[in-house]
């Protein structure tokens, strides 16, 4: 693991709230000039710590659209059970995160559908593939409090203590 300083951690907090920053004034808020700055942000890109650059879309500007967070159990704990489903995430697009889970339930997935219906079709199409799903629960999200987004780096690398 690539040991980070002060500045990696700014320059790491920065982006993730201004991924389009001018090097320049990345260099500028963190005191040091352009050329370390740049090798800095490569160091970080090549170490696999900075994973890309994203731009933020309202989707709500967009598309109409539902989010649905689902709680999945799965019909047993074999290996073979985990791997169908697994497999069977990474082809819908509509799933836009998914997470393993330790405790009553074995994953919570987040998907972004066109409407309810387009949602049921989707895990109807999952049911039907065998993706070794043995129950589901759904929750519609109906208002975001809080988007994901900015990570609290100097919180959890404890910068400036």
């Amino acid at each position: 693991m690539l040991k980070l300083d002060e500045r990696d951690i700014r320059i790491l907090s920065i982006l993730s709230r201004e991924g389009r920053i001018s090097k320049t004034e990345l260099a500028r808020r963190i005191n040091l000039s352009p050329t370390p700055c740049w090798d800095r942000l490569k160091r970080l890109e090549k170490a696999g710590i900075i994973e890309g650059y994203r731009a933020g879309i309202s989707l709500k500007s967009v598309a109409s659209h539902v989010v649905v967070f689902v709680l999945v159990e799965l019909e047993s704990h074999r290996t073979e059970d985990f791997q169908a489903f697994e497999t069977a995430v990474t082809r819908y697009d509509e799933i836009v995160a998914c997470w393993a889970l330790g405790g009553g339930y074995d994953y919570l997935m987040q998907v972004v559908a066109r409407d309810i219906d387009s949602y049921q079709r989707l895990i109807d199409d999952m049911l039907e593939r065998k993706a070794a799903m043995a129950r589901y629960f759904t929750y519609i999200v109906t208002k975001e409090v809080k988007a994901p987004g900015t990570l609290p780096l100097e919180l959890l690398l404890g910068a400036g203590e």
